[in-house]
């Protein structure tokens, strides 16, 4: 325990950028509860005495097209950040996911002498692996959340560590069942289906429909089925008209974690919702749509078929995954109610989610502060 109280820079761009922030934010006053920490950051960072310049929504966008109309104001918040940390330097800058706007501003700030360090290292091993260059000469160290990464990067030389995941260490061994069913007014015996869409406005405008649309199907299959919908701050506006006429469905102010605890399956977005519903040990559907100019681009580099987080650790398929022309309403749903009606598969995938979720659970809030000091040694 250092009496120091350091002071970061953070950055993170979007939801689940945001909660592992807040994780990493309660490891790092653990060791220094005086630290100063500023930048962009969510509701999540804010809790744990994050000082928001500008909201993390600000950054959530996908893919070029979505990009290109949000460029002005991006670059705009980029460089008013980039000036406000370099007139008063931090300790170091934690840049958290959202490697296209992050490595920038790390890059400058690691040239004028400030330590810059990533969390989450960028799926090099999935795609667009020419960006380890691009890691090499904006960081110091990357934290990364799967235990593969660090050996890809110190081929690189670039020094990393694995943190594992905090997802792994806030989310129990033993999903609270029982008590999210009773919290969301469901009763033990009905079968429920959780639909996540995401949480940036992007992929809810691509990916709602469909999941909504297969629920409509699913429910006219089967009557008894109860829904719930977390819908992320923000997007009841995109989500409420979406709802097929008569779909029964609960949507919920967030409250996703107690979804997923609570479901049987889940047709989940791509992304961290994947691994949060892997932990909670829940079989799924994967879905994702997006721009057809940004699946062209995305999909000519590809270095493996998985897309789906749990899949990429297992390095197979254990979940389906529909996606863009594949993402029907039609195969959602067929998907959805074959792991109703093979309890065999749906017992082995949960058995694998087991053997994920002790993999990926080290302490990571601890693990990533240890490293952190190491690397602005204090």
């Amino acid at each position: 325990m250092s009496d120091t109280a350091p002071r970061f820079g953070m950055v993170a761009g979007e939801a689940s950028g945001d909660l592992l922030g807040g994780l990493l934010l309660a490891g790092l006053r653990q060791r220094w509860p005086g630290l100063q920490a500023q930048g962009i950051g969510g509701p999540r960072m804010d809790q744990g005495g994050f000082e928001s310049w500008w909201p993390h929504h600000k950054l959530s966008v996908f893919g070029y097209v979505d990009a290109l109309m949000h460029l002005r104001e991006i670059l705009a918040i980029r460089k008013q950040l980039m000036g406000r940390l370099l007139a008063d330097k931090p300790r170091a800058f934690i840049g958290i996911d959202a490697p296209d706007f992050n490595f920038v501003v790390e890059a400058r700030l690691k040239a004028e002498g400030v330590k810059a360090i990533h969390f989450v290292c960028p799926s090099i091993w999935a795609w667009r692996g020419e960006r380890v260059q691009k890691i090499r000469d904006s960081v110091d160290h990357v934290l990364c959340l799967f235990p593969f990464e660090p050996a890809l990067l110190h081929e690189a030389g670039i020094a990393a560590t694995y943190v594992g995941h905090p997802l792994a260490d806030a989310i129990p061994l033993e999903p609270p069942r029982g008590a999210s069913r009773a919290a969301l007014g469901l009763g033990e015996g009905d079968t429920v289906v959780a639909l996540l869409p995401g949480s940036r406005k992007s992929e809810v405008r691509y990916i709602a429909a469909p999941l909504l649309q297969a629920a409509a199907l699913m429910q006219k299959a089967r009557p008894a089925l109860r829904f719930v919908l977390p819908v992320a701050p923000g997007l009841r506006a995109l989500i409420d008209p979406l709802v097929p006429a008569g779909l029964e469905i609960q949507l919920l102010d967030g409250r996703s974690h107690e979804a997923l605890a609570a479901c049987d399956v889940t047709l989940v977005a791509s992304g961290t919702a994947t691994l949060e519903a892997a932990l909670f040990k829940r079989p799924m559907v994967i879905a994702y749509r997006m721009h057809w100019l940004n699946w062209r681009r995305i999909s000519g580099q590809r270095y493996q078929p998985w897309v789906g987080l749990p899949n990429v650790l297992a390095r197979e398929f254990l979940v389906p995954e529909l996606l863009q022309d594949e993402c029907t309403p039609e195969a959602l749903a067929a998907e959805g109610l074959a792991w109703l009606d093979e309890p065999e598969r749906y017992a082995r995938v949960q058995a694998r989610f087991v053997e994920q979720h002790e993999l990926l659970r080290r302490n990571t809030a601890q693990v990533a502060t240890d490293a952190i000091a190491q690397v602005i040694g204090l």
